[in-house]
């Protein structure tokens, strides 16, 4: 069926309200929109869907949302009635349409006889990972488009264990769906129906104090807190999302006296007004709190984004002005100070273990080595490090006790398996109150480190392909890169060659092929003679192609040089 075809099922379906066939009838004489919006579904991945949100095939709409789950009420219901019973947990965050699309997967799943535990109203990420958990859930879905812009949502989907789907349902959903008609085959009960039926339960209150208990176990030491708790500032901003209400109350029962707010930012609002990204990334959006810790007198600023699975810090760095701090950057601290921490209390298991995405700072492996802690890669994405802490656990090869990727992701505890800003920003809080006994920030300690396990720099370039072809570039870039290995690169020599795809290593010195214990991801690795790690990756969520630059030296303007020569090279690769 041609776009045009699809567009005009959609337009005659009675399953349209009139005002989304108004929405079809005023781009009538716009082909190229009439394109975009249906050449094809959104593809379902392990991450789920996200798009833009308006009437299409290739868009986030109440019939997308219902044609998924459909899809995955029918792979739910292929696992038998027992696992029909546990039911599915639904989240949704702040975006415009939450609610709507959340009590959609309510509706549907009801009509396909699946009980569902939906949230009261909007709830950070982890939470649904812990009431699936918490609840012995089949499974979970969030409605999410985590940190992208305004116009987009989307439908993360999760399993038993409370992670993201493993590849294998993913694939099972993605097969239903092109199955299923979008509109003919949908099963749905009304949702306030499938509530006094006993189809769909309401979650409030006792699970956030179940969840909160569970957050609060990972704080260390909470003596130092009680120490500088009479001075310490903290600001604090969800960009108009989840995380306003318990991150700060997970800070208060850590023993923060001066957790300040962000006002406007406090404010629930899927269209984020105050913010041209809410994204803990970009600086640009810490610009009020910034204003405010400079009136407050606070040294240390924390973000999270609209669904509160990832944080962004800011400190003030030598000059006294803010910088913000890496993903990377704190993803060390952070693990160098939970390592510190329970040698102090006398809490480090003696099977200690620590994950880290593969795109993420060698920095990290060496805090590890030199600490007496295993550190393990994953594949980017937290499904692949809670498959890899359960395979640990189950069989008693190693204790987690802290992941984290580049990209402002971090998880502890065992009772979620994704990443967590609520535990984060709890943890971070005490880590910089206890350099803060010490008469240091966290710039001051970043640089302790640098100091203690050597230099480290990372840069990572977005190669952004657009448009309908965007999809093609990618593809043949990745393509190109096999077809034709670089055994130089910048002027340096490649040592190695890895793809993770199938999983082999090529030394381009003595020839000779390895496989690696990872395979199965559509990622390139070039490991140079100057120790730096190169890494080339397409995302899973958005147009681009990303480019890894993972720099070692003997000084900061050594992995500088590295960095900005390797990031010239990047640039090139843009089709």
């Amino acid at each position: 069926m041609s776009y045009r075809d699809t567009y005009e099922k959609w337009l005659n379906s009675p399953a349209l309200s009139e005002a989304e066939k108004a929405e079809l009838r005023a781009i009538a004489g716009d082909e190229k929109e009439i394109e975009s919006r249906f050449f094809a579904p959104l593809d379902f991945g392990t991450a789920g869907l996200r798009g833009t949100m308006c009437v299409g095939l290739h868009q986030m709409n109440v019939h997308v949302i219902r044609h998924a789950t459909q899809a995955f009420a029918e792979v739910i219901l292929a696992e038998g009635p027992e696992a029909v019973k546990k039911g599915v947990a639904v989240c949704h965050d702040c975006r415009n349409h939450g609610r709507e699309f959340a009590e959609e997967v309510c509706a549907v799943m009801a009509g396909n006889g699946i009980p569902t535990r939906i949230f009261d109203a909007l709830r950070p990420t982890p939470e649904v990972s812990f009431a699936i958990r918490e609840y012995g859930c089949i499974a979970g879905v969030n409605v999410t488009a985590s940190h992208n812009p305004k116009e987009y949502n989307g439908y993360k989907v999760y399993w038993a264990d409370g992670a993201q789907l493993p590849p294998h349902h993913a694939d099972a959903i993605a097969k239903k769906m092109g199955e299923l008609d979008i509109f003919d085959s949908i099963k749905r009960m009304d949702f306030a129906a499938a509530v006094k039926a006993g189809l769909v339960t309401i979650m409030g209150a006792e699970t956030d104090e179940a969840f909160l208990s569970q957050v609060m176990e990972q704080a260390t030491d909470k003596t130092v807190v009680a120490k500088v708790a009479d001075k310490f500032k903290i600001v604090y901003t969800p960009f108009h999302g989840t995380g306003y209400k318990l991150i700060p109350e997970a800070l208060k029962r850590l023993g923060m006296k001066h957790v300040i707010c962000e006002p406007e930012q406090m404010v629930i609002d899927g269209n984020f007004p105050t913010v041209a990204s809410p994204n803990p990334e970009n600086p640009e959006g810490f610009a009020k709190s910034i204003a405010l810790a400079d009136k407050e007198g606070a040294d240390f600023i924390m973000g999270s984004d609209p669904d509160a699975d990832r944080v962004g810090l800011m400190v003030r760095g030598s000059d006294g002005k803010f910088i913000v701090l890496s993903g990377n950057q704190t993803g060390v601290l952070l693990l160098d100070y939970v390592i510190g921490a329970k040698k102090r209390m006398g809490t480090l298991p003696a099977n200690a273990v620590a994950l880290k995405s593969i795109v993420s700072t060698e920095m990290a492996r060496k805090v590890c080595e030199m600490n007496g802690v295993t550190m393990y890669d994953t594949f980017t994405g937290f499904k692949f490090m809670a498959e890899k802490k359960n395979a640990l656990e189950a069989t008693g090869e190693g204790k987690v006790i802290f992941s984290f990727e580049e990209s402002y992701g971090y998880m502890m505890g065992d009772y979620v398996r994704d990443k967590d800003a609520v535990t984060a920003c709890m943890v971070a809080a005490e880590m910089a109150a206890w350099y803060y006994d010490r008469g240091m920030t966290l710039y001051d300690a970043l640089l302790e480190l640098y100091a203690k396990y050597g230099q480290f720099a990372e840069k990572t370039l977005n190669l952004v392909m657009p448009g309908l072809d965007g999809l093609q570039k990618m593809a043949q870039l990745m393509a190109d890169l096999r077809a034709q290995p670089p055994v130089e690169i910048a002027g340096v020599a490649v040592r190695e060659q890895k793809d993770y795809k199938d999983g082999s290593v090529h030394c381009v010195e003595c020839g000779k092929d390895s496989k690696m214990e990872l395979s199965g991801s559509n990622v390139l690795r070039y490991e140079m003679a100057d120790g730096t790690s190169l890494i080339v990756r397409p995302s899973g969520t958005e147009p681009k192609v990303k480019v890894y630059i993972l720099a070692s030296g003997k000084d900061v303007a050594d992995v500088n040089a590295k960095v900005e020569k390797y990031a010239a090279w990047a640039e090139t690769l843009k089709r």
